[in-house]
């Protein structure tokens, strides 16, 4: 699937202060390739608190479920965000570092927030991982 054949797909992104410029750069590029994206925070480098930004995300992602929407939040490793995120019932994040995790977090687990680390992986990875991601669809096989 290209990005092409899944425009207007929705996509809420947040960070906290470590992921906001990461953020910052992916947006525009994820906007360029079709997807509708909505920012839900963080607006600075200000120390904020990641779980609030992934509680406003998880929360979208949950109500326009039917519209297919994902989320995408960023940390400093991905990791706090993804527990804050995973605290709610219909929401699967995972953490991401390439581009085989992106794939294998959607086809296998059908996950709908990919979180990344900001210290870890650089914009131009952050870029191929939501690629990977947004693209990649859930293999839905019966266990």
């Amino acid at each position: 699937m290209t990005f092409k054949e899944v425009q207007k797909q929705l996509v809420f992104i947040g960070s906290d202060h470590a992921g906001f410029e990461a953020k910052e750069l992916l947006k525009p590029y994820l906007v360029s390739e079709g997807f509708e994206v909505t920012d839900l925070g963080c607006f600075n480098t200000a120390p904020c608190d990641y779980p609030d930004i992934a509680r406003e995300v998880s929360e979208k992602v949950i109500e326009h479920s039917g519209d297919k929407a994902f989320g995408i939040l960023i940390c400093g490793s991905g990791n706090g965000v993804a527990m804050a995120a995973n605290r709610f019932k219909e929401i699967r994040a995972g953490v991401a570092i390439d581009e085989h995790m992106a794939e294998m977090t959607r086809r296998h687990n059908n996950a709908n927030v990919l979180t990344m680390g900001a210290r870890d992986i650089d914009i131009e990875m952050m870029k191929k991982v939501a690629r990977k991601f947004l693209t990649t669809e859930f293999e839905n096989k019966e266990e």
